[in-house]
């Protein structure tokens, strides 16, 4: 089992706890009326899906409720750092807010 430190609470808890949301640092269209049809569906349904080091969104469903971001790794599953929503994406190899 994950223990997944939320840096809104900061308390590390078991993964249980959380809802994972997919892919981290999306970027909305800014006129979704404006984008043609590939655009908004790139938008919906294209994610980079990479083997590896991986930004993705995550919910403390059974704590404060919010949303966070985290770097994981896909191939191991272990959490390098979570960080705030809004915050920029850390550097690799950041030990700031690790997870074991």
């Amino acid at each position: 089992m994950l223990l997944i430190r939320c840096p809104y609470c900061e308390t590390e808890r078991p993964e249980v706890e959380f809802r994972h949301a997919g892919e981290a640092h999306l970027v909305r269209p800014a006129d979704p009326m404006k984008a043609s049809d590939e655009e908004w569906s790139a938008f919906l349904y294209i994610r980079e899906n990479a083997k590896g080091l991986h930004a993705e969104r995550w919910r403390h469903a059974a704590g404060c409720g919010r949303y966070f971001n985290c770097l994981r790794d896909t191939v191991s599953d272990k959490i390098s750092v979570t960080y705030k929503a809004g915050e920029p994406r850390p550097q690799a190899g950041t030990s700031t807010g690790t997870n074991s």
